[in-house]
Order: C-alpha cells, then structure tokens, then sequence
C-alpha cells in the first residue's frame, strides 16, 4: 500500500477552512434553484468537466426535478500540479451537442482558461447555447480565459483552494469543505 506523501497528509490540518460541508450545501441548494428556473423546459445536457466538476454535478442533479442529459468532459491544465500548463483533453463528450443547451460545471472560475476552451469546445460541436456553472469563483484582479460564469454558488480570495472536488496534487478532492492552503 502506498501513503501519501507527509505533505499531504498534513495538508487538512494546517489549512483554513473557508466553507464548510453544511454552508456548501446550502449555496447549492440555491444554485440549483435558479438553473431550475432557466432550464426546466430546455431539455440540457450537463457536462460536468473532470474531475473538479464531478462533486458538484452529483449534488446539483439530486436537485433538478426536470428532464436532462448527462455526459462529461475532460480536459485539464494541472495534471496533478498546483499550477496550470497547456491544455491536455482526455475525453469529448459522446451525446450529439448540435442544437443543444448546454451545461458545463466545474469546480471553479480560477484563471478561465480551461472552462473557455470547454465553452468553445462544446459552441465548435454545434451547441445551441452554452450556460457555465462553477461552485467557487475566485476573485481575482485579471483571468486571461473566461472572465465570468452564468452561475456560481460561492467566492473565495485568491488563495489555492481544495476540498469539494478541488484538489491538492491529485489528493483531498474529498475535503469536507472548501479550504485555503
């Protein structure tokens, strides 16, 4: 069996928790109540963007009471690092996006990058529109991607986040909350 590196095991107890499970739940539920509005009648396929998106998906899916499609994307720019890279895709969606409403939820709206090529992605595919969703938006001064999201269910300082399916180095994904290394 192999054990996380010291650094990561330690990395929960010395970080500062900026939501917990409870809050994050509360602000989705929110969230979802308001895509409902919009999308109750439009027949959307959610797209969640791997792996940030995953927890997020799940959580805001349970909510909607109307008919959808699911897929996933994935793409990243991290690959395991605390810093982004050139883009690297993994998988495109299978569903037929062509006059489509699209959803695409991640984790985040950190630098915009990635979440712009999954918008342009799915617009190239022949979306009819696409709607972005992210649970944090970070607030920062510049985003060299996209530089706002349709839907968001919190804001953070710019600080590395993980937890709620943001990760450190591939790990804690599985935080119980939303924390600041």
């Amino acid at each position: 069996m192999v054990t996380p590196p010291a650094e990561i095991s330690a990395l929960l107890e010395n970080a500062s928790c900026l939501y917990t499970a409870e809050e994050i739940e509360m602000a989705i539920e929110s969230l979802a109540s308001k895509i409902s509005v919009d999308f109750h009648d439009k027949n959307p396929i959610l797209l969640p963007i791997m792996n940030g998106g995953l927890p997020t998906a799940a959580s805001l899916m349970k909510r909607f009471k109307f008919p959808l499609q699911l897929d996933y994307i994935h793409l990243t720019r991290y690959r395991d690092s605390t810093s982004g890279g050139d883009t690297n895709w993994i998988y495109h969606p299978r569903l037929d996006l062509n006059d489509r409403a699209v959803i695409l939820i991640d984790d985040l709206l950190d630098h915009g990058i990635t979440l712009r090529e999954a918008v342009s992605h799915c617009l190239e595919r022949g979306a009819h529109s696409v709607s972005t969703v992210v649970l944090v938006v970070k607030e920062l001064d510049h985003r060299p991607g996209l530089q706002t999201v349709d839907y968001f269910a919190l804001r953070t300082p710019d600080k590395y986040l993980f937890g709620y399916g943001m990760d450190y180095k591939s790990y804690w994904r599985n935080a119980p909350g939303i924390f600041a290394v």
